[in-house]
C-alpha cells in the first residue's frame, strides 16, 4: 500500500499523479495498468482540489496493489463528504469541462464512492491487472458537487 496526504490545489494534484506513477513502475505494473492508472489519479485529484477543497485540509491519494486479486485500487479522500461525484447528464458536445468522470468510468472496472467520517468522501477506483480492459460496471450515488 501507498498513502500520502497532499495539499488541496493544482499543485497537490500534480503531485498526486507524478507520486503514482512512481510508485506503480517500482511495483513493475504493466505500461497498460499505469497508462489507465495515470488518467483516473489525475482526475479524481483534480476532483478533490477543485471540487472536494476545503481551506485548509489536505486530500489523501492512497493505492492498493492486491496481488491475490490481482487489482490496484486507487483512492482519493478529501473532506467535503456532502458532494458525491456523479456523471452529468445530456451535457452538450461544447461543454469544456465535465467530462472526467466518465474516463473514470472508461478506464476503471469498477468504480464508486464511500463516506469518510466525520465529514469526507473517498472516490475510488479499481483496475484489474489480468483483464483485457475497462468494463463499465461503476458505484457512483449522491448529489453532484460543481
Amino acid at each position: 500500500m501507498f498513502a500520502q496526504q497532499l495539499s488541496s490545489t493544482r499543485r497537490g494534484a500534480r503531485l498526486a499523479q507524478l507520486l503514482a506513477m512512481e510508485q506503480l513502475t517500482a511495483w513493475e505494473m504493466s505500461p497498460a495498468v499505469i497508462e489507465r492508472a495515470e488518467h483516473i489519479v489525475a482526475e479524481l485529484s483534480s476532483n478533490a482540489a477543485l471540487h472536494g477543497r476545503v481551506q485548509g485540509r489536505d486530500f489523501l491519494l492512497a493505492l492498493t496493489l492486491d496481488d491475490a486479486a490481482g487489482t490496484l485500487r486507487i483512492a482519493v479522500s478529501d473532506t467535503r463528504g456532502e458532494c458525491r461525484p456523479a456523471i452529468p447528464q445530456g451535457q452538450d458536445p461544447d461543454d469544456e469541462s465535465g467530462r472526467g468522470l466518465l474516463l473514470v468510468e472508461a478506464l476503471a472496472d469498477r468504480w464508486g464512492t464511500e463516506p469518510r467520517p466525520p465529514s469526507g468522501k473517498t472516490v475510488w477506483a479499481e483496475i484489474s491487472q489480468h483483464g483485457e480492459g475497462p468494463k463499465t460496471d461503476s458505484g457512483q450515488s449522491g448529489s453532484q458537487c460543481r
